[in-house]
């Protein structure tokens, strides 16, 4: 393991005033640092919501943390050797969904145009598209995708667990919630103002960040940069159609129409969800997938019984699948 630093010249001045300065972890495969020539994919990971790169290196108990895992299955040769990244993606409202925002950050730019290159010019990494591979889960999963989708000159492989998909039903259900907390808090702004002077935030105040994150994510005021729409009425809690849309348009299971091109030149895309998940995303990828075979997009995915916590043990599953397409 190596944690480096890159400071980010497309995060300088981000509307959050975030630090452009980031954390990078870099896994390298076994007889890596003993020189030679040999060249390897790459394997970029996405964190979740509330997430960082960083945070997949602590010990937890009872289970393996992402190095631990790699060793494991690479050392064992269940996998084939690659590095893998875990970049730095937590912000002020808790994550992001790697896209290019004016009120979070051009953070799609980030990790293509400027990580990558910096990746691929410090470590011996194969630096060609087909080599080079994303995934994530929850948020994760949901910029793993829609890089996909968005930014298939980068990405040959993409594995999706548990991402953000069919809105309807993975975000909707939570507004009722939102809309109570923030006029509590008198707003938005008096929220956020208040979540931040917190030792401990509730569930319901992390819940409400999020639908906040989202917003500025899906739908940024392109007038006043920084600022964001809420897709309801605080006062009544009515749907407002026209921003409810501009979410809709960010949701994979309607972004398939447009980029399921994209998606068919991949060498490798893999979707799972749990069949239990309390955010009622398996519902989202169910619908994708069925998107998929009726553009004839080559696909696997996979279902299994769990929620949406704590299945990092699906790594085991998707990340041989990954590297075994990536490899030379």
């Amino acid at each position: 393991m190596e944690v480096v630093e890159h400071r980010s010249r497309r995060l300088e001045g981000n509307p959050l005033g975030d630090p452009p300065l980031r954390n990078i972890a870099i896994w390298t495969p076994p007889g890596y640092s003993e020189g030679g020539s040999q060249r390897y994919p790459l394997l970029v990971d996405l964190a979740g919501f509330t997430g960082s790169g960083i945070k997949h290196l602590a010990w937890s108990a009872f289970t393996e943390n992402l190095p631990e895992r790699l060793d494991r299955l690479v050392g064992s040769g269940q996998m084939k050797p690659c590095i893998v990244a875990m970049p730095d993606g937590f912000t002020s409202l808790g994550g992001n969904q790697y896209i290019d925002s004016p009120a979070v950050g051009p953070w799609a730019s980030y990790l293509v145009e400027e990580l990558v290159p910096f990746i691929d010019d410090r470590w011996r990494t194969l630096a060609e598209r087909d080599h080079r591979g994303v995934f994530g889960k929850s948020s994760g999963g949901y910029g793993a995708l829609v890089h996909g989708m968005l930014h298939s000159e980068t990405w040959g492989a993409i594995a999706c667990h548990s991402g953000d998909m069919y809105f309807p039903y993975g975000y909707l259900p939570d507004f009722p919630l939102a809309i109570d907390v923030l006029r509590r808090s008198g707003g938005k702004t008096t929220f956020l103002e208040k979540f931040r002077k917190k030792v401990k935030p509730r569930h319901d105040d992390v819940m409400t960040l999020m639908i906040l994150a989202m917003a500025a994510s899906y739908d940024p005021d392109l007038q006043r940069p920084g600022e964001y729409h809420l897709p309801f009425d605080l006062e009544t809690g009515e749907i407002i159609d026209e921003r409810w849309q501009r979410w809709l348009e960010h949701d994979p299971v309607q972004m398939v129409d447009r980029h399921h091109t994209a998606l068919k030149s991949l060498k490798c895309l893999f979707i799972d969800c749990g069949f239990r998940d309390q955010y009622r995303l398996h519902h989202g990828a169910r619908m994708l997938a069925k998107k998929l075979q009726q553009f004839d997009v080559p696909h696997l995915h996979q279902e299994f019984d769990d929620d949406h916590s704590a299945v990092d043990y699906r790594l085991d599953v998707s990340l041989p699948i990954l590297a075994e397409a990536l490899s030379p």
